[in-house]
Order: structure tokens, then sequence, then C-alpha cells
């Protein structure tokens, strides 16, 4: 099933099959995500992409959520987000966890309906090259998921930058689309 991200009965679908534990794949604020709740969707994301439980997910949150995961997050990183900026941060029960405040207003009301975080990650199978076009997506992963959300055909090439903040200076993981520069000087 494809849906339109403007179509505003698009959220509560997508809300409702997202707290059930379906796979969605996303327009993201970077570039198309597959997608399902933070814990009860891990599994299932991992069996799709043929992945191991070696390399997490990265977590789209609300500000508030990400606040109750983790043990603190610095000022400077709340001040930079909503942003394609991806931080590892301690989380309160310990161990890590990679989150993102998404700079998108339905991601970010997707994220208030469902009541939960959403595990992201790039739209392929494990070894393979990350598809960006609606087109790929859609002839590769359609059937495999519960729902294709319509965002551009081209939604973004470039994935978010990730920092590690656990440590200081912050350590750049990976250069994405936001410019960490001021962060990682601290």
């Amino acid at each position: 099933m494809i849906l339109n991200k403007r179509n505003p009965e698009t959220l509560e679908t997508i809300s409702t099959l997202i707290s059930d534990g379906g796979v969605a794949i996303l327009p993201c604020d970077t570039i198309y995500g597959l997608c399902a709740a933070y814990e009860i969707g891990e599994k299932a994301l991992m069996d799709l992409k043929g992945r191991d439980s070696s390399k997490p997910f990265l977590v789209l949150a609300t500000i508030e959520q990400a606040k109750q995961m983790c043990d603190s997050i610095p000022q400077d990183i709340l001040d930079a987000w909503p942003a394609a900026l991806t931080v590892i941060l301690n989380k309160k029960n310990g161990g890590t966890i990679a989150i993102r405040v998404p700079n998108d207003s339905f991601l970010q009301d997707l994220l208030r309906m469902a009541g939960t975080p959403i595990y992201s990650t790039s739209v392929n199978i494990a070894g393979e090259p990350s598809l960006h076009s609606l087109s790929a997506i859609c002839k590769r992963f359609e059937a495999l998921v519960d729902v294709v959300v319509r965002g551009d055909e081209m939604q973004g090439k470039v994935p978010s930058t990730l920092i590690d903040a656990t440590v200081k200076p912050y350590k750049l993981v990976r250069q994405g689309l936001y410019d960490a520069t001021a962060l990682i000087r601290g």
C-alpha cells in the first residue's frame, strides 16, 4: 500500500500501524527510511534487512521522548535539534542510543500521535547500497513492508550527520547533511 504524506488521513493510518508493530517506509528529513516502533519493531526491521543485533538502529524521537530515554542531553545538542543530526547518548538504563529529533513536521506529528519513538534505517538489505528514489524503493520493498509513504521521488541522498556525545569533545562518526563543526570543536 502506498499513501501520500500530504494526505491528512495518512498520519492517523501510519500512527496506528506503527503502534501496532508494523513496518513502514517513510520520507524522513534526510532520506527515505525503513521505520518501526521503538523496541517492538526492532526484530521485524532486523529480519527485513538481514542484519544482526550488533549494529543498532537510530531512533527518531521528539525532544521530550529523547529526554525520557537518555541520562542527560547536553544543552548544545538540545539547541541544535530538530535537525539532520543523529547523536549517540547514554541511555538512562545503561548503554547508548543514537537519537535524531527530525526537522520535519510530518515526522514530529507522527511521533506524538504514535506515542513512541521510531527506529529508522536506510532502505536496503544489509550489505547492499541504499535506495533513494521512490520508484526503486517501491519496486524492491513495497511487498515486504506494510506501507510506503510517498514524499518526493528523490527525498534525499545524504543521511544525517552522526556524532558521539558520550565523549568530550564530541566525535564525528559520519558526516552527513548537518554541519556539526561548532559542536565538534566544543
